[in-house]
């Protein structure tokens, strides 16, 4: 079966190479080198048919992607395939299928059949609650089970995994020396952890990461590097934990490029605007300017119902910096699951954050969506606005609900400014 960074390394575009270049206008040659180098992942499972494949990295638009998925208390596929439709319909890149409710590799499969997008899992949360289901706790988990799931969601098509590597004895003992406020936040981070602390033994994504590898490599799907360790408040960012498995991860990102699988660095969740342009230059050189994926980052802790304001903040900002992959953050997070809305919102001011990110690392086509709407602006051209606007239908439904005139807008009236002054500007 076809490997996108073994084909790289040969020199041989991919088809799945040859697409994304002609989307994002980027010689094909230069993106084969990123792909081969590891700048670059192609998110595209050798067994996911019928879908978009989508590159993520250097010289590539910043990417966005939604979180779905189900809960123990709220496990309706049909919810989630919703979610997934408003996803898509927002503009999102990818979805990752977060489920731990209910039959979750029906829901996974559901999901794939109707993405046609790429798609991420995050293994352990099955290996989690395949346990629970067997009326055993989370320190119980077979590490045998885990690596059977990580296997089918290959089969599945999934595109990428979350693996938190880099939640080790020692990062974890670093950790506890540092103290924190809010401690372990990642779900999959914190059963790795539990599960450790109480038999005393080594991660087994870390200790038998060459076997996670050689399933990764099989069906070219890309291992994000999870962030285990991120911080979860603005007090406990940057602090010696989370760098500690930056480190790891940044030695575990040079094996999988060796070894030919494609690999994405997961970023922290909670970070002040001071520290983002430090969390970012340390992720790229530490990790040989592999792909970086973040959540948010969040920039305040006082804003839930609020937060996917302040992660499109963080994200804007991060991706300037030279973040290639913003997961959203919706209005219900720190909250409970997001409503097909939500869903929407989020995505929607998480490509806000890339785009404006995307205009100031000068991409070309970017810049050229900005250029069209100002002319249509200065030209009072309604129907070309709506046309170039991130969300057309916001604009339909404002204009219409209050009744708006068509040669002026109705902040300034017969005082618009643009208006007063249109024939001065006009060239001769």
């Amino acid at each position: 079966m076809k490997n996108q960074m073994i084909e790289a390394k040969k020199g041989i575009p991919t088809e799945e190479m040859i697409r994304i270049a002609k989307d994002e206008d980027i010689d094909v040659n230069l993106l084969c080198d990123y792909v081969a180098s590891g700048k670059v992942a192609i998110l595209a499972n050798n067994r996911h048919k019928d879908f978009t494949p989508k590159g993520v990295g250097k010289g590539l638009s910043v990417k966005v992607n939604a979180n779905i998925g189900t809960s123990p208390e709220r496990a309706d596929v049909k919810l989630e395939l919703e979610k997934l439709k408003m996803a898509k319909k927002a503009g999102a890149d990818t979805v990752m299928d977060l489920s731990t409710g209910g039959n979750l590799r029906e829901i996974r499969k559901a999901i794939i059949e109707h993405a046609q997008i790429p798609v991420g899992t995050v293994p352990i949360y099955e290996a989690a609650v395949e346990t629970v289901k067997k009326k055993k706790t989370i320190t119980n988990m077979d590490p045998e089970e885990l690596f059977e799931i990580i296997e089918r969601n290959g089969e599945d098509g999934v595109d990428f995994i979350t693996v938190h590597c880099g939640v080790t004895l020692r990062s974890i003992e670093r950790l506890k020396q540092q103290g924190r406020i809010t401690g372990i936040v990642s779900r999959g981070g914190a059963f790795l952890a539990e599960w450790m602390i109480i038999n005393k033994k080594e991660n087994p994504l870390y200790e038998q990461f060459d076997r996670l590898l050689s399933i990764a490599k099989k069906y070219d799907m890309t291992l994000s590097l999870g962030d285990g360790l991120r911080p979860g408040s603005i007090a406990d960012a940057t602090d010696r934990g989370q760098i500690e498995e930056l480190i790891i991860l940044g030695e575990l990102c040079a094996r999988a490029i060796e070894e030919g699988v494609q690999v994405m660095i997961e970023g922290p969740g909670h970070v002040p605007i001071n520290q983002i342009e430090t969390n970012i230059v340390l992720q790229k050189r530490i990790c040989n300017e592999a792909p970086f994926y973040v959540l948010g980052p969040i920039v305040t802790d006082i804003a839930p119902g609020y937060d996917h304001i302040t992660s499109a903040i963080g994200g804007a900002i991060a991706a300037y910096y030279g973040a290639d992959f913003l997961c959203y953050v919706t209005p219900s997070e720190h909250l409970g699951l997001p409503t097909p809305q939500d869903v929407w919102e989020g995505v929607m001011v998480t490509r806000i954050a890339a785009h404006a990110a995307d205009i100031a690392r000068g991409n070309k086509k970017a810049l050229k969506m900005d250029e069209e709407m100002s002319k249509y602006r200065k030209a009072l051209d309604w129907e070309g606005q709506i046309r170039c606007a991130i969300d057309p239908d916001k604009i339909r439904e404002f204009r219409k609900d209050r009744n708006l005139r068509d040669d002026v807008c109705s902040m300034c009236g017969e005082y618009c400014s643009m208006k007063i002054i249109k024939d001065y500007f006009q060239k001769k």
